[in-house]
């Protein structure tokens, strides 16, 4: 899979939030690890610079889907831990129906059921 470049600015920006949140259904994850995560589990198609990822949890945050915490473990320097809220699995919920729907109208309507 060809990783996604520069020009799909508007596509990954408008997936970061979704995908963000799904990498912390399981379990409390810090922003590095996140992106680690989003890169594996997507075989290097989509990758975020940390740098644009921690806006991105900022704006989750606020908006009170996910709930961060400063953790200090020895030997390792403090890292903020981000984990789902209530609403946040909520909104998860919602985004995946909506996504799936939204790629099932993509695959339909490019050609793409069979590639």
């Amino acid at each position: 899979m060809a990783p996604i470049d520069t020009d799909d600015h508007a596509r990954k920006k408008g997936s970061a939030e979704f995908l963000v949140l799904a990498q912390l259904e399981d379990r409390p994850r810090h922003g590095y690890e996140i992106g680690i995560e989003i890169e594996r589990k997507t075989r290097g198609a989509v990758s975020f610079q940390i740098a644009s990822l921690y806006p991105v949890l900022y704006r989750l945050e606020r908006k009170g889907l996910i709930a961060g915490q400063w953790v200090e473990k020895a030997g390792q320097r403090r890292r903020r831990y981000y984990k789902l809220t209530r609403v946040g699995r909520k909104v998860l919920s919602e985004q995946r129906r909506s996504w799936s729907e939204f790629v099932a109208a993509l695959q339909a309507a490019g050609g793409l059921e069979h590639a």
